[in-house]
């Protein structure tokens, strides 16, 4: 029976340290002879560099050496294909002299101080042969996405297998046919990129950088430097956000750490936000079109769901629109199908919930169409034609707890006292909208490994390369060692984000804590044996008497053959409620409540917070978040955190989190699935469909900017 499930509310073991200033990022490191690094980056969208320049700036005070295409430091081409090395653009750094996108980078300026690198590069002259850039999506040409992990991006079953789904559409009894457009959506973390970059010699390179995933990084830096992995440590303890934009090695950093070997001494390279825009990743802009046909009594017959996003001249990335179409709703006949184009920007990249964000957008606000049209109640349509397995997959899901989403949502909310008709709930001469929609996310997870120390002082000590940024992996691996090992969290001390210690896997796809917690667990236990003791106290006391410093033991978990037998997915619902003033078209999210099935919740309150976060960045996304490109130029409108809108605190409610449901034991030990990324799926179709409920506009492009309100 599932329930309302509570769990730990341990405080943050990282939040004094983030508050007091003592948490070190990776531009803090105090490095003895620290060189400082300035991007020169193109002016124009594309083309070619005519003439570049340099010799004021080389002449310019405090300059060590400027880098560009006629100069590059070496770099080896790594093999870029997630196992052995990632990085997120294909072209390496000064490959040629050839622009894809404005701001691409095409030099480096290297001073004794960051001031002078700064001016030295504005001292470069460059010449350019300009040719005209495809900047707006109804120019690119589209082809069919290639395969996204290995899934080809077009699905069939049913009518669509014999290519046909008009008889479909003309039997039904109530039909939806729209197209839903997204804007691209910058990456604008916290801390910027930045990395220091610091060589022992020719053979042995230490990196200071963001990053989600040491191992990956490590692997990639090595084969980029034709070292060993072991000849390279990644040194990430704290990461001021990343969503996806800090998972791989972007240009800058490569150059960065070619830049530090050529001249045998450390290099520092901090991007600025303006740069930022071009060169560390975005969400692209969509195009989709969903079509549904229903019967009267609301049973879904057919759902058509095909997508266009777009991506760079300098590598692939495609925004997989479709994937959680055939998990969410059962329909006899079904097809998706997705294509990508090429325009002259910087490298789209995953941004959380990539895929699943926009295209819960489409699906969620289509379902909400056909809702109205139908004349039934929008969650009782979602739950008539909830799946019950993985259509794709052909597999049940484990532990699936959405309908409990739905109808406790609903009671929290007090769904039951809404107006059956839009324009009739008005409060303080504004109007009242009520919306909901569905969330989900894949339960994913990987091999992690972590070592387990108790020492004689009556601590224990747990230590891997996995990492947190800010998504609260430090306090959940203290309380869940806590828990195994019998000891107060206070006394458990983590330490991550070091290649030196054991590879805990990647942060990123919400599987961090889904990955790390089995493997804890297993290290906890694996200790207490090695000490032959039932709790910690009893093996402190063991080590006392035998005189020795420490306990220590290793603990791997990995995925099994659960997948042939399972599907594992994380549900979710929300319900949010607007104000719309006509008159200046002002709207204002006033109310909001989520509930999310993620399995077993590790710590209420950091898991409460992730849910909260998604929800702010999916009002930013419905609301705000919107980078154009000039048409002519190809450079970006909006470049910086004043020119980029996003929501301030003025702008969201109070956020309402609940969770439902029992551990998911076929996932994993823990019974935990991911929560980082579920938060933000559904909220901004929640939000136009609110919107509609209170003014009878259907708004099927975002962000729902005021003008469209008015």
């Amino acid at each position: 029976m599932s329930q309302v499930m509570k769990a730990n509310s341990t405080n943050r073991k990282d939040g004094l340290a983030k508050v007091t200033g003592t948490a070190t990022y990776a531009a803090e490191h105090q490095i003895p002879n620290l060189l400082h690094g300035y991007l020169i980056t193109a002016s124009i969208a594309k083309g070619r560099i005519k003439s570049i320049d340099t010799q004021t700036a080389e002449k310019s005070k405090g300059v060590i050496a400027v880098f560009t295409h006629k100069n590059a430091p070496k770099i080896s081409k790594p093999s870029n294909n997630f196992i052995n090395s990632k990085i997120y653009e294909a072209r390496l750094p000064l490959a040629d002299d050839k622009i894809h996108y404005a701001g691409q980078i095409i030099g480096l300026v290297v001073a004794d101080t960051f001031e002078r690198a700064r001016e030295a590069a504005n001292l470069v002259k460059i010449a350019y042969i300009a040719e005209t850039p495809i900047a707006e999506a109804k120019k690119a040409t589209f082809k069919k996405a290639a395969s996204v992990f290995g899934e080809d991006m077009e699905y069939k079953k049913g009518d669509f297998e014999k290519g046909s789904f008009t008889d479909v559409m003309a039997g039904a009894a109530a039909k939806v046919e729209a197209t839903y457009k997204t804007s691209t959506e910058l990456h604008a973390p916290l801390e910027p990129h930045a990395i220091i970059a610091q060589w022992q010699n020719n053979n042995s390179l230490t990196v200071y950088e963001p990053t989600q995933w040491i191992g990956g990084s490590q692997r990639t830096y090595s084969e980029l430097f034709a070292l060993a992995p072991e000849q390279v440590r990644i040194i990430s303890p704290f990461v001021g956000g990343g969503f996806g934009c800090k998972a791989f090695p972007w240009p800058h950093g490569i150059l960065c750490a070619a830049a530090a070997r050529k001249l045998q001494k450390p290099v520092k390279v901090v991007l600025s936000r303006r740069q930022m825009t071009a060169n560390s990743g975005h969400r692209s802009e969509t195009e989709q079109t969903l079509r549904l046909a229903a019967q009267a009594d609301g049973s879904l017959q057919g759902i058509e769901h095909t997508a266009k996003s777009l991506t760079s001249e300098v590598d692939v990335f495609t925004e997989p629109c479709t994937g959680m179409t055939t998990v969410m709703y059962a329909a006899p006949n079904l097809r998706t199908y997705q294509e990508l184009g090429v325009m002259n920007v910087g490298t789209p990249t995953f941004m959380r919930a990539p895929g699943e964000n926009p295209g819960l957008f489409a699906l969620e606000s289509a379902m909400d169409e056909l809702a109205w049209e139908l004349g039934i109640d929008p969650i009782e349509l979602r739950l008539k034609n909830e799946t019950k397995e993985h259509q794709r997959k052909g597999l049940p899901f484990s532990a699936k707890h959405f309908r409990e989403c739905l109808q406790i949502g609903a009671e929290k909310f007090g769904w039951q006292n809404r107006s059956k008709k839009p324009r009739s709930f008005t409060r303080d001469g504004k109007l009242i909208g009520w919306g909901v929609a569905a969330a989900t996310f894949p339960g994913l997870r990987s091999s992690g490994t972590v070592k387990v120390r108790l020492l004689n002082n009556g601590t224990a000590h747990v230590l891997t390369s996995g990492n947190d940024m800010g998504t609260g992996a430090y306090t959940v691996v203290a309380s869940t060692a806590a828990e195994v090992l019998g000891l107060p969290v206070e006394k458990v001390k983590v330490e991550l984000g070091d290649s030196l210690f054991p590879n805990g896997g990647l942060a990123g796809g919400s599987q961090m804590t889904a990955s790390l917690i089995p493997a804890v667990m297993v290290a906890c236990e694996e200790v207490l044996k090695t000490a032959q003791a039932e709790n910690a106290e009893a093996a402190f006391n063991s080590l006392r008497q035998s005189q020795r410093v420490a306990f220590e033991a290793t603990g791997s978990s990995a995925p099994g053959a659960e997948g042939k037998q399972w599907a594992f997915q994380s549900w979710g619902a929300h319900f949010c409620e607007v104000s719309v003033d006509e008159e200046i078209g002002r709207l204002q999210v006033t109310r909001w409540v989520s509930v999310m099935d993620i399995g077993r919740v590790m710590n209420a309150k950091t898991a409460a917070s992730q849910v909260r976060g998604g929800v702010i960045m999916g009002i930013g996304h419905a609301l705000m978040e919107e980078c154009k490109f000039d048409p002519n130029l190809g450079n970006p409108v909006v470049y910086d955190l004043a020119t980029y809108h996003f929501p301030s605190h003025a702008d969201i409610p109070r956020i309402d989190v609940a969770f439902v449901g029992e551990p998911d034991l076929n996932f994993n030990p823990a019974g935990a699935r991911g929560v980082g990324e579920i938060g933000i799926t559904g909220v901004s179709a929640a939000l136009c469909n609110a919107v509609y409920h209170a003014t009878g506009k259907r708004l099927r492009e975002l962000p729902i900017t005021p003008d469209k309100l008015i």
